[in-house]
């Protein structure tokens, strides 16, 4: 039976908004795991016995995008693993013949790696942007692996051939990086400009949120990673269709091309102020089949909602487990 939608007044979330005169303390991706191609580098918190949570940041965040709420969720009894995906922080490839593949399916698999390396059997996963997409494939795919999903903007697993029908003006405009990056001149301009590239997109993703240049910067560190340009420049490209994935993803990708229902108990959210390109929630409420609730958060919240709201974010991923 889904739940309602439920849309959060404003005054009692501004509360949870991460003020910037009394910044959190950062996560630091202290722990390191060996899961498929990669060094994982990752922060845990919280009793290892605990139920496990996953929280996925998103590009070009990091995960500090969780440095409140994953010590909320450690305080509440969950096992909370904040991972550096490919191309951020501290995670690197384990061969430098590895292809920097950044395809959706490259992404969603390193969860999975993760997970079996950890031996963590079933998880929670949350997560924004390129985590809430890699989310989603993880819940699509391997339902036996996820108690519960909280996933930002909803559904947001697609193919290569639904990326290459064009879109009307307004929403190809938004898309203006992507079409950068397909270019040499956008890549060269990334790797030059990585950082101002970056605060560019936060500040367009979320504009009303008065990020001071410390919570910057301290985000922007994880992108100085040797594969970030090319792990960034191959998603953009691979969605196109202007660059290939790698033939042991094809099957993945075929199945993500149907476009799945994901069957867990989810909560999807949405910023009231998000300034990236998303789709409307009710385009989406149908391919959630299981236990659903849908919250629009209010008070100028933008892309990037555990770090702009993390007491609603926390508050979306306990409920999520109780679903």
């Amino acid at each position: 039976m889904r739940l309602a939608t439920l849309l959060l007044a404003a005054q009692p979330l501004l509360a949870g908004i991460a003020s910037a005169a009394t910044p959190p303390a950062p996560l630091v991706a202290d722990q390191h795991v060996v899961a498929g191609d990669l060094d994982i580098g990752y922060a845990d918190l919280g009793p290892k016995t605990g139920e496990v949570v996953i929280l996925l940041h998103g590009w070009p965040y990091d995960i500090n995008s969780y440095a409140e709420v994953a010590p909320k969720l450690a305080a509440q009894g969950y096992r909370v693993i904040v991972p550096h995906l490919r191309g951020y922080g501290s995670t690197r490839f384990l061969s430098p013949d590895t292809p920097r593949n950044g395809e959706p399916a490259a992404l969603a698999s390193d969860v999975i790696a993760l997970m079996d390396a950890l031996h963590i059997q079933r998880a929670t996963l949350a997560g924004f942007d390129w985590g809430a997409r890699s989310a989603d494939i993880v819940a699509a795919l391997w339902p036996q692996r996820v108690k519960a999903l909280v996933s930002v903007s909803g559904y947001l697993i697609s193919s290569q051939d639904a990326g290459r029908k064009p879109l009307p003006p307004s929403a190809e405009l938004q898309w203006w990086y992507q079409y950068y990056f397909a270019t040499d001149r956008g890549r060269d301009g990334y790797a030059q400009y990585t950082h101002d590239f970056a605060r560019q997109i936060w500040q367009l993703a979320s504009p009303q949120w008065k990020f001071d240049d410390a919570t910057f910067a301290r985000s922007a560190a994880a992108l100085d990673n040797p594969d970030q340009v090319a792990i960034t420049i191959h998603n953009y490209r691979w969605r196109l269709g202007l660059a290939q994935g790698e033939p042991k993803y094809a099957a993945l990708e075929q199945r993500l091309a149907q476009l799945p229902a994901i069957t867990v108990p989810t909560i999807t959210l949405e910023g009231d102020a998000n300034g990236a390109p998303h789709p409307q929630p009710e385009a989406y409420a149908a391919k959630f089949t299981g236990k659903y609730e849908h919250r629009t958060l209010q008070g100028g919240i933008g892309h990037n909602p555990p770090q702009e709201a993390p007491a609603a974010f926390a508050q979306a991923v306990i409920d999520a487990t109780r679903l």
